[in-house]
């Protein structure tokens, strides 16, 4: 089987790989923009969903969990984490290494009717390729949480990234018109401008919705670089964070700039 997805997983797999290849023992301590988790704990959430799909039972716990877990979902991810937060670093990547050829593998030998059979994903129902999808760009935030914090960046352009950003560019209009409550009439640009390009026009009338034309003068034009859009999309910088960096650019309505900025974050 050679379905798409399975293509991209395997490159963002390759890529954290050699990513972590090249981190020295220490590194796999360093904090990421996750609150409670180093590098190697990325790495390790990142091994135990690969090892839930193999259909592997999840570690027992011991103690408390810290305060940065806030939902069944972090419980579970936490579980694996701290199985392997005390392993050293380089094994933690044998086994990253050993799960993901596995994972490959058995992907590799799906028909194409089981990526197409309909179930679970994270994003409520939908095909098996879907989760799948949803699994690499899961690993690709993780991959730039690890960039970010051993100051390696990389991997921002390519079919991984632009994956991801078309994900984070759905959520536009909820973001928009939801969390950032833009008043009827109004319209934002969002422009990233690279290495992935992309603009996302959303426009509110009634409700806000990504439309297929760029207005000639909306209300607000945000500018930013594709890490920048990724990391306030993943709720992994704060607008604040962004602005007093002079990581964006805000044209027009600076007070619904600021709002949508502040909003972003559309991740669990």
């Amino acid at each position: 089987m050679s379905d798409p997805v399975i293509a991209l997983l395997e490159r963002v797999w390759r890529s954290i790989d050699e990513l972590c290849s090249e981190l020295a023992p220490e590194e796999w301590d360093t904090a990421t923009d996750l609150p409670g988790w180093t590098v190697r704990d990325n790495v390790a959430h990142m091994i135990g969903t690969e090892r839930m799909l193999a259909g592997d039972p999840a570690p027992e716990t011991e103690g408390p969990v810290g305060a940065h877990v806030r939902n069944p979902i972090g419980e579970f991810n936490e579980a694996w984490v701290a199985h392997y937060r005390n392993a050293p670093g380089a094994a933690v990547l044998d086994e990253f290494r050993r799960i993901t050829t596995e994972r490959l593998a058995a992907l590799r030998a799906m028909a194409a009717a089981d990526f197409d059979r309909i179930g679970f994903t994270p994003e409520g129902e939908g095909p098996y390729r879907q989760f799948m999808e949803i699994r690499a760009f899961d690993c690709w935030e993780h991959e730039q949480d690890i960039r970010r914090a051993v100051g390696r960046p990389g991997h921002l352009d390519g079919p991984v990234p632009e994956m991801a950003l078309a994900k984070i560019a759905k959520a536009a209009g909820y973001v928009v018109g939801k969390k950032a409550a833009a008043p009827d009439g109004s319209s934002v640009v969002f422009e990233v401008r690279g290495p992935v390009e992309i603009t996302v026009p959303v426009v509110v009338e009634g409700r806000a919705r990504v439309a297929e034309e760029v207005p000639a003068a909306p209300t607000v034009r945000l500018q930013m670089d594709t890490e920048t859009y990724n990391a306030l999309g993943c709720g992994r910088w704060t607008g604040e964070r962004a602005r007093a960096e002079g990581r964006v650019r805000i044209e027009g309505d600076v007070d619904l700039g600021t709002r949508v900025l502040d909003s972003m974050a559309f991740t669990i």
